[in-house]
């Protein structure tokens, strides 16, 4: 039963993202805003395909707890493009707030996230992570010190949602979503390669994604709307 909700949701929540992510790619043409916001749900739902259809095999063929050799890499090589994806989501994510707001970046904002960005990048790609393995025998301090810049971008984007969007009709929760979703990530970050059953976590965090994509549909449509 669980496989079957669990992985059901999971798919309906790609076809919806990526869908929607085409939708405003096309529908966008010049407008700068929303094609970056379109790229960030693509980017969104691309890399979470690679770790969600690996955790449904899982989940299906009940091996999950116990992954084969093949599974445990594509379960751990999916972690990885995602965790790469997801950085590039809060950077497309930090370019639409400005973009929406139609103010200019700050230089030393600019050169922060890109350093953030940098690091995590490395962070991830070094061997002592075991990808490969899904993480097996890694030690926990190697998934909490490459999610450090990570949760840094993420603070930063919280703030920028807090100070400039909270206001705008549409994106006034926008900050709370994104506090939420790092709630629910974390816990998955430090023990779901012990306990599985801790990746149900992804279920709450997906819906907060679900809920920032749909506010963003929802202000290009009240923008289509008024001109």
């Amino acid at each position: 039963m669980r496989a079957v909700f669990e992985t059901g949701f999971y798919y309906l929540y790609l076809l919806f993202i990526l869908a929607l992510g085409i939708f405003l790619l096309i529908k966008s043409k010049k407008n700068k805003k929303y094609t970056l916001f379109a790229l960030a749900c693509l980017l969104l739902g691309f890399g979470d395909a690679f770790h969600l259809i690996p955790r449904a095999i899982g989940l299906y063929t009940k091996t999950l707890d116990n992954p084969g050799k093949d599974l445990a890499t594509y379960l751990g090589v999916g972690k990885l493009i995602t965790s790469i994806t997801m950085t590039f989501f809060y950077l497309f994510l930090y370019l639409f707030i400005y973009e929406r707001i139609g103010k200019k970046r700050n230089q030393f904002i600019d050169l922060g996230v890109i350093a953030l960005i940098i690091t995590r990048l490395v962070l991830c790609a070094l061997p002592d992570n075991k990808w490969s393995k899904n993480g097996a025998g890694v030690s926990i301090w190697w998934p909490i010190g490459r999610n450090i810049p990570f949760v840094l971008l993420g603070i930063l984007i919280i703030v920028l949602c807090f100070i400039y969007l909270r206001k705008i009709k549409y994106y006034r929760f926008l900050y709370l979503a994104i506090i939420l979703s790092f709630g629910f990530y974390l816990p998955v970050v430090i023990w779901a390669s012990e306990y599985s059953w801790v990746g149900m976590l992804m279920l709450p965090k997906t819906i907060c994604y679900i809920a920032i994509a749909i506010m963003g549909y929802l202000d290009y449509r009240s923008d289509q709307k008024s001109n």
